[in-house]
């Protein structure tokens, strides 16, 4: 107990942004997150793809994004999974070490759609279905549309949570925190709708960056 107690206090002692994000991209990942956690409960009965891999996919996306909250609800999850605190503190820190050798393009593919702020290379994404398949590949991508949406409000809370605690974070400001938790909330209902109609219209639930530079 006190050696999880340590990793979760560890992964909470930001006083950074590693990354900010808007409004409007907080919305767009709402839109996509419903069918995305759609997918995820399916694949939990399925099973096709492990949860255990899942749960490594959004601890990589986490990582680049620096969602201390997300860090800290993920460490617990993966440490219920079974998941050992060397693991997690690898992934949580961008390293390699625990990363396994079928599962390294999909983790890859997790930081890249992280890095790119839940707007992946339409490649990147091709090359996932060709090494996993259409359909694992869709949880894959969908496991990474949860996070990001998480990461995405959970950055402003974790932000919110140290200026409480006397410690607000470095370019951080009230306002922000709180348009974006307030709004975000707001938001939530309007986004869910969105996200219905474009399923409704047999519009997919992604979006790529279809150009070919690197």
């Amino acid at each position: 107990m006190e050696k999880t107690m340590t990793l979760s206090e560890a992964v909470t002692l930001r006083n950074e942004f590693k990354r900010k994000f808007s409004l409007g991209e907080l919305y767009r990942s709402i839109v996509y997150a419903p069918r995305a956690m759609s997918k995820l409960s399916g694949n939990s009965k399925s099973k096709l793809v492990d949860k255990r891999f899942v749960e490594r996919l959004q601890l990589a996306v986490t990582e680049v994004n620096g969602c201390a909250a997300c860090s800290y609800q993920h460490t617990k999850m993966a440490l219920q999974q079974g998941m050992s605190n060397d693991e997690i503190s690898s992934f949580l820190s961008g390293g390699d070490a625990f990363i396994k050798p079928e599962e390294a393009k999909a983790i890859m593919f997790a930081q890249h759609f992280a890095d790119s702020r839940g707007f992946p290379k339409k490649y990147a994404y091709e090359s996932i279905e060709k090494e996993y398949g259409q359909k694992e590949a869709r949880i894959i991508l969908s496991a990474c549309q949860v996070m990001i949406a998480g990461n995405m409000y959970g950055i402003p809370f974790s932000a919110f949570q140290s200026r409480l605690k006397g410690k607000p974070y470095k370019g951080s400001n009230l306002f922000y925190e709180l348009s974006m938790l307030i709004i975000g909330i707001i938001f939530i209902p309007y986004a869910v709708i969105h996200g219905l109609l474009r399923a409704l219209f047999g519009l997919p639930n992604e979006r790529f960056d279809k150009s070919a530079d690197e």
